[in-house]
């Protein structure tokens, strides 16, 4: 991560696990900070944005979920707020021992006569609950009666704000932990935590919303700096790596040439998309290899592109180069893959012995997966990036533990294993590189669960990494997440039933017009 002077910047880009979260609040405590004056802090910040988004003229009646932890002292500290502030409050504290500093907040509440209850079902017609049971570092699973009461709150229509986690998510892994309570939206403490970029988190997590408290950026440093980091792609990271502006005086090799090397007559529609998403990364030339029954379609559809016919097999496969691809080194980047079939498998083992940066997708990775993703990749020289969803992570790494526990973890250990950039797609892709980094796509749809949509991000990858660039795992990510927002622009018009995926190019464009016009965060 490169580290920024903005805090604002780096306290949205930042993602922790539990152990790092703990030690960097120890080195807040270990200054002089009291736990005491720390809690009251969180809770009034806490309390404004509660007030914001359940107002007293809507909201009258509220339900809070008390633990013994300091997660429950928030929460505690919230309920009195909401008290003296008009609010009906009701406290489910299903807990005989708590923290000190808890305890003393609990007694304070029943000195204002808030209501304590045992269990839950008091608290059924509230008109939004608060779950501060349990904040980050639980390891243990929710049980016996406990897991009944969150259950039975689960089955309930109120809205539900968790405080930091969803109380029975895991911080780091996002597993669920027997069970968790789902909620509409959680309010994540000073820094990101993993959890909130785990497929298995996401839906017990609702809105996320990150509640900036004020760490010192030298203690985020002191822990996480000698690590490799864990970063959200924010808007500011995405412009650092994008080519923009252009130098005044270029022409069209000065700005990448990309040979996109898909498509067979089964699978066409691979080639078309792949190229789509090209041609919006602004790459300077577009070079596209099909088999030859397929170039009078690509031209058509793509007519700025120089479609290079090759000769195909019986199934309609790439069989061999002609002679104008004699020198796969003039390119700056390769995109293999999308619609090629496993028939044009001599064609991947070739480019395996190309220099310039490989994006490695769909068919590409079922060949690497077949010979052996590591001994493959240990000869070549140049950066390889591979694009794979989660059945063909399983096919190119079989020996981890499936279904996986931890994807970030997982992404991590097999670009460290391959020496590759992998490029976890999910529903919050990571793009993890050999040395330990990872970037985490923030936000996506599910309207981009349709066929076609890894073609079009493979395109873009590839266009993007062929134009100069620095740092090519950060000009990675920064495509994951245009493409991401490709989907939710086209989405918010068109409804998750209506991003196909030639839809989705069409809206790569502009969604780019809103990256740029954004606020840095």
């Amino acid at each position: 991560m490169e580290w920024s002077n903005n805090r604002q910047e780096t306290i949205e880009r930042v993602v922790v696990s539990a152990e790092q979260m703990r030690q960097i609040e120890g080195r807040i405590f270990s200054a002089g900070m009291p736990v005491e004056a720390l809690m009251e802090k969180v809770a009034g910040l806490l309390t404004a944005r509660i007030v914001a988004t359940y107002p007293l003229e809507k909201f009258s009646s509220v339900g809070v979920l008390v633990g013994p932890g300091h997660n429950g002292g928030d929460a505690l500290v919230i309920a009195r707020e909401l008290h003296l502030q008009g609010y009906k409050v009701s406290i489910f504290c299903p807990f005989s021992k708590l923290k000190p500093l808890t305890g003393s907040h609990a007694s304070y509440a029943r000195s204002l006569s808030i209501p304590f209850y045992d269990r839950a079902h008091p608290l059924k017609n509230s008109q939004f609950l608060i779950d501060g049971l349990f904040g980050f570092g639980l390891t243990r699973e929710l049980s016996g009666e406990l897991a009944a009461e969150v259950e039975e709150i689960n089955s309930w229509s109120q809205p539900i704000a968790s405080i930091d986690l969803p109380s029975g998510i895991h911080t780091d892994t996002g597993a669920v932990l027997g069970t968790a309570v789902k909620a509409t939206q959680t309010f994540c403490l000073g820094l990101w935590k993993r959890a909130f970029f785990q497929d298995a988190a996401l839906s017990h997590c609702g809105r996320a919303t990150l509640i900036d408290f004020g760490i010192p950026l030298a203690d985020i440093r002191a822990i996480l700096e000698p690590v490799p980091t864990i970063e959200r792609v924010t808007n500011a990271t995405m412009r650092e790596h994008l080519p923009l502006p252009r130098p005044p005086v270029t022409h069209k090799y000065k700005q990448g040439h990309l040979l996109l090397i898909c498509g067979s007559r089964r699978y066409c529609g691979g080639a078309i998309l792949t190229g789509l998403g090209a041609r919006a990364s602004g790459v300077g030339m577009l070079s596209i290899a099909v088999p030859e029954s397929l170039k009078l379609l690509l031209v058509s559809h793509l007519p700025e592109a120089l479609i290079v016919g090759c000769p195909e097999t019986k199934t309609g496969a790439i069989a061999e180069f002609p002679d104008v691809l004699d020198d796969l080194e003039q390119f700056s980047a390769i995109v293999c893959g999308p619609g090629l079939t496993l028939d044009a498998r001599s064609r991947v083992r070739e480019i395996l012995n190309v220099n310039a940066p490989l994006i490695l997708d769909a068919d590409a990775l079922n060949c690497l997966a077949q010979w052996g993703t590591t001994s493959t990749l240990a000869q070549r020289q140049g950066e390889t990036i591979l694009t794979p969803h989660l059945g063909e992570f399983k096919r190119l790494f079989p020996d981890f533990n499936y279904p996986l526990q931890d994807a970030i973890a997982s992404a991590q250990n097999a670009a460290a294993q391959s020496g590759a950039i992998i490029v976890l797609k999910g529903a919050r892709t990571a793009i993890a590189h050999p040395n330990g980094s990872v970037k985490i796509v923030p936000e996506s749809t599910p309207a981009l669960a349709r066929g076609g949509s890894g073609d079009v991000l493979a395109g873009l990858i590839g266009g993007l990494v062929a134009q100069p660039t620095t740092d090519i795992a950060a000009t990675v990510a920064t495509a994951a997440t245009w493409h991401a927002r490709a989907g939710l622009l086209a989405a918010g018009e068109r409804t998750e039933l209506g991003v196909d995926a030639h839809t989705l190019g069409q809206f790569l464009t502009p969604a780019l017009a809103e990256i740029l016009a954004y606020p840095l965060l």
